[in-house]
């Protein structure tokens, strides 16, 4: 079990952000040399909102051999001239602790059971292996806990970000009871019988951990509901308060009531715009047209190889399309942008195996010497996927379980003509881009060709005006009121 430190001394930082990753990135030169460069990942785009004027501090982990170096350099802060005047605090956590927490629990756990991707016969499996990790897991949470609670001024926001810190909330509250706490899950919530994968004191660990915050925010409110359930369900005499309108408003337990908040992230329009009509971009255009033929439809995906994201089926369903409507061969290309994720897992690397297998045979076996019907591409390049936003027909976002999906939101943004959208029912963004998508079962291939059928078939005018109403929907809540909404509830 991990060891509770109390009383430790306030800091000076008047907002704490605490996530796995970073703003800031480094990369080890062959002389020795650190080159700084930005932190990926959605996250990183929606935190920069913080700006440098906040005093606002981050707190983060080294991700590899190059941050682990800046961030022994460094001591306590990072250099502002690489964060851009932002504070940032990178922890030095060993990378055994760090390989354990993240590949071994996060990802391949927390991640699993939250998108609901284990194959139950065969997986989980919770055994001492399992056991060795999770303590792997408390000490990770425990470090950001502590460095946290040394940042943070009297009565401090703290902002804790994801499933890789479930524990931080509880551990905190323990070091700083003067904190307002919050926590953020990007990801879904396993609803409870699947929750319920978990070893029972596991279980209810994260709960506790989360339920440590004064608040617990999520993408949609079915996420939060979600929670609430599992709280119900796991810990004896949790207490769910409702709305006016009976949805789950807070979590009671033991003394203690945390608020459950529902942000549903929106796309940076100002941001993707300006950037989507840069040169490089406007070159990958032409580039595109070229390769793919001047009167030929698109249908895009933009997606790294995460299992969650649905590629195989995707690729089924357009090889349904072709076979169901022989009409569109040689008048349509998928161009699929599935870019390698996770690669030290091998059940990823095997999934990226099949994409391209699958990809592979579609062209094999429809392909003609003037047209492939797949461009599958696995090399990532921003400007590229920006251009196929701007000139795709349809977008496919059809993901088995998605917390959000940027994707869905950033393809209306930019798109020159309008683009039709088929979207899976499991992605977050469905709760807002429904009523203007066509939405599908992830799970139901032959479905999922009908609606690509749909999609190309739409009328322009129709397209563009269901276009535009996806734009208002996806800007909503734009990364910078995102974070500031959170802040000022976690206030209240």
């Amino acid at each position: 079990m991990v060891v509770e430190h109390t009383h430790t001394a306030p800091g000076t930082a008047p907002i704490v952000v605490a996530s796995n990753r970073g703003p800031v990135s480094y990369r080890l030169g062959e002389d020795g040399t650190l080159h700084a460069g930005r932190g990926g990942g959605g996250l990183v785009s929606g935190l920069s909102a913080i700006g440098p004027d906040a005093g606002a501090v981050w707190v983060c982990a080294a991700l590899g051999e190059g941050d682990r170096l800046a961030a022994r350099r460094a001591g306590r802060r990072l250099d502002a001239a690489d964060t851009g005047d932002q504070p940032v605090r990178m922890l030095d956590i060993p990378s055994a602790t760090f390989a354990a927490a993240y590949n071994g629990v996060a990802n391949s756990v927390l991640w699993f059971l939250h998108h609901m991707l284990w194959q139950t016969p065969l997986e989980p499996s919770f055994d001492s292996g399992f056991r060795e990790q999770w303590a792997q897991y408390e000490a990770y949470n425990t470090a950001f806990a502590d460095a946290v609670a040394e940042e943070a001024a009297e009565g401090a926001g703290v902002l804790v970000q994801d499933y890789h810190l479930t524990l931080v909330p509880g551990l905190l509250r323990a070091r700083r009871p003067d904190l307002r706490i919050g926590h953020f899950s990007h990801t879904p919530w396993a609803p409870p019988d699947y929750y319920r994968l978990l070893p029972d004191d596991i279980a209810e660990q994260v709960l506790r951990g989360m339920l440590g915050g004064d608040r617990a925010a999520f993408l949609t409110r079915r996420w939060a509901e979600s929670f609430a359930a599992c709280c119900a369900s796991v810990l004896p005499g949790a207490e769910i308060l409702p709305e006016e309108d009976g949805t789950a408003a807070a979590v009671r337990f033991e003394g203690r009531t945390t608020r459950l908040g529902v942000h549903g992230l929106g796309a940076d329009a100002e941001f993707l715009r300006a950037r989507a009509h840069r040169p490089d971009v406007e070159e990958w255009i032409g580039r595109l047209r070229e390769q793919i033929g001047p009167d030929r439809s698109i249908v895009l995906r933009v997606d790294r190889t995460e299992l969650s994201k649905n590629i195989v089926r995707g690729l089924h369903a357009y090889r349904r399309l072709l076979e169901d409507h022989p009409q569109w061969r040689g008048r349509v290309v998928h161009l699929a942008f599935a870019y390698p994720s996770r690669q030290d897992l091998k059940v990823y690397r095997d999934y990226t195996d099949e994409v391209q297998r699958v990809a592979q045979e579609i062209n094999a076996t429809f392909g003609t010497d003037s047209w492939q019907p797949v461009s599958l591409q696995v090399k990532d390049d921003f400007a590229r996927s920006l251009a196929a936003y701007r000139i795709a027909d349809v977008a496919l976002v059809n993901p088995i379980r998605d917390g959000m999906n940027l994707v869905a939101k950033e393809v209306p943004l930019v798109s020159d003509r309008g683009c039709a959208l088929v979207l899976s029912r499991e992605a977050g963004a469905a709760a807002e881009l429904g009523d203007d998508a066509l939405v599908v079962n992830p799970y139901d291939v032959e479905a999922t060709a009908r609606a690509l059928h749909m999609a190309l078939l739409m009328d322009p005018a129709e397209r563009a005006e269901r276009t535009k109403r996806l734009s208002s929907a996806a800007t909503a809540l734009p990364p910078a009121r995102w974070f500031t909404d959170q802040l000022a509830a976690l206030r209240r």
